[in-house]
Formats: structure tokens, sequence, C-alpha cells
């Protein structure tokens, strides 16, 4: 798949609403597609997708997963004037998505409402103040206005616990030159990783297990549940890559393999096979170690679930905000992975 197959593909994916917990939008569309390709799919009881290409040996099987899941907000409390107090859904911040308009998941229909900040024409009386001095905007001291009756959300299906996420028409994917810039890349672009690698993958060595896992935004929770239940030689974790100071990560095509993260260490003999595939491709590759993340991989591992992760992840900037990464670097990741798994052997 070229540049232009990638950004189609990816914003594709990024139009579909999947906060944690409520990812039916995405479920459907992966359902649909991977039956397209011809590929066994099913859906277990965390919400999990799973493609699985059958190995020719029969015995041994990998996983490689991408969350379909985004972060957002949820609903805490509705007020008498229709005002929604909302709280935060995985690592999301009210200040990244600024004021505009959010789509409210209500049971029975989606409603739009604006995030809202208050007025900045403010004296020091106002609690507003501070926020254009000293400290960014938190999510307790936001709202969501909808000016909706509470009769009206609860027609709706609004109620406590709804998901709340950035409104569809802010969503739509930019084009800038080989890169795509879009909200929710972590991780739609890995989900379209996947959908490639459905494609691409025919008759691997071993059973190949595609992974579209559910509420990793929260805690791992799809894939921890997947691993508990399938017994794996490896699991491998598609995910973004920050691009900051502190990392010593390019950014580009090069595609970045973590020997660390927050939740401990990967494997490093998973990880020499993935740096031999990706030479065998003739792809450049970065390692690093990264705080402040992880993923399903390390957080399985951490578990106990599996004894041998990874994270292959593509640079990228503005993660959990407006994102921007390069076409390439998402490209190079499905070249690696081909590699590696048509040359797999089961661990004895």
């Amino acid at each position: 798949m070229d540049s232009d197959g990638w950004f189609k593909r990816i914003e594709e994916l990024v139009m579909l609403h999947s906060p944690s917990g409520v990812e039916g939008e995405m479920t459907r569309f992966l359902l649909a597609e991977f039956e397209r390709l011809g590929v066994e799919v099913t859906v277990d009881l965390a919400d999990n997708v799973i493609a699985k290409i059958p190995g020719k040996e029969g015995s041994g099987a990998i996983a490689i997963t991408a969350h379909k899941d985004e972060i957002g907000a949820i609903v805490k409390r509705i007020k008498p004037q229709g005002r929604l107090e909302v709280a935060r859904l995985g690592g999301s911040f009210p200040w990244v998505y600024g004021e505009g308009v959010v789509d409210i998941l209500g049971d029975r229909r989606t409603i739009s409402g604006i995030l809202s900040f208050g007025s900045r024409h403010v004296s020091h009386e106002s609690p507003q103040k501070v926020q254009q001095e000293t400290k960014p905007v938190e999510w307790e001291k936001v709202w969501i206005e909808t000016k909706l009756t509470q009769e009206q959300l609860q027609e709706a299906g609004v109620r406590p616990g709804t998901r709340v996420v950035v409104g569809k028409h802010r969503k739509r994917a930019m084009r800038l030159h080989d890169y795509i810039a879009s909200y929710t890349l972590d991780n739609k672009a890995s989900v379209a990783i996947l959908l490639a690698l459905a494609e691409r993958v025919k008759e691997p060595p071993i059973d190949v297990y595609l992974v579209a896992s559910a509420k990793e935004e929260v805690g791992a929770m799809g894939a921890l549940y997947f691993s508990q239940h399938h017994r794996l030689e490896a699991l491998i974790a598609l995910e973004i890559c920050p691009l900051a100071p502190e990392y010593p990560i390019a950014d580009g095509v090069a595609p970045v393999l973590l020997s660390q993260d927050s939740y401990g260490l990967y494997d490093e003999g998973l990880n020499q096979e993935l740096q031999q595939a990706a030479e065998t491709a003739q792809i450049p590759i970065q390692r690093a170690i990264l705080s402040g993340f992880g993923s399903d991989a390390s957080i399985a591992m951490k578990l106990g679930h599996v004894a041998r992760g990874a994270c292959l992840g593509f640079p990228t900037q503005n993660t959990h905000g407006y994102e921007i990464a390069h076409l390439g670097a998402i490209g190079n990741c499905l070249e690696i992975l081909v590699s590696y798994v048509s040359s797999i052997q089961p661990y004895v």
C-alpha cells in the first residue's frame, strides 16, 4: 500500500467513534473488513475483535495487537440546566481539545454539545481567571453545554457513564505531504496495520492472531482477557511512539522498537528477532525506552500472561492530541511484521 492508500484507510478509521468500552462502530467495521478479506474472525466476551490466520505447522501461536479504543471523557453528573459534568476517560486533557463540539454517545441517540471553559472577560472573582494566568484547564473546571432539558437528555439515553468524544467533523484527517494528522491515530493507524497484515499474511509457520483489543486506554483490559485465555509464544503490540526531547527518537520513516516502558522490560530475544526481520526487509529501525507509557504487551508481561512481549511503534507528534505521523513509518511497521511472521519458528 502506498502513502495514498494508507491515508485513505486511516482517514476512514479515525472517523469511527470508539471510546473505551463503547467501541461498537469500530467492532462492526472490523468484522465486516476481516470477513471481506476471507479471514476467520470472532468477537470475544471482552469485545476484542480476533482474526486468526492458521499456521501450516499447527502448533504454537503469536498475537499481534492494536487497540481499537480511543480516549475521551465520561459523564459524571447531569445538572438541572442540562449541563454535563465529565471526567477523563483514559489519558485525555480538555486543553488538548479546546472549546468546541463534542459528540455525546447516548444509549439511544448521539447528540452534540459544546465543551465549555467559561468566559475570558472575567475578574479575579471568577474561577476561570486562574486558567488565563497560571494553570491549564482541568476536567473539574469544565462542562459540556447541551441546551437540552434533563428529560430530553434522558430520552437520548444520556446518563452518568455516557461516553463523550471529540466531534466527528473535527476528527477528519489532514494530509501534510508524507504525513497524516488527526485525532486518534492512537491507535487507529495501528488497526490499519492489522488489516493490512490480514491481506498480506498467508499460511504462516504457526498460528497468528490479529487482535483489535478493547479498553486498552483504561488498563489494557481486552488484551489481558485475551492473553489469559490463549497460550501464546509471543505478543507484539502495535503502538504510537511519542516524539519528545527526552527520547532519542527521530521523526520520519523509521519505526521504533521499545526495550522498556513504565510497566517493565520487553523481551530482548523477541526484540532481536524483530530487529533481524527489519534488517531482512532493509528497513531502518530505532530503539528506545519510554516513561509514562504502556502497551498491551508490557502490561500482559507484567501480570505474567505472556512470557515474551514486544512493542513496535511509529514516531508520533502530539500524542494523545492532534497527532502527526509519517505514513512511511506506518507502512514500514507492516513490512517488518510481514518479514517476522514469514520466518517465525515455534518456541521450543
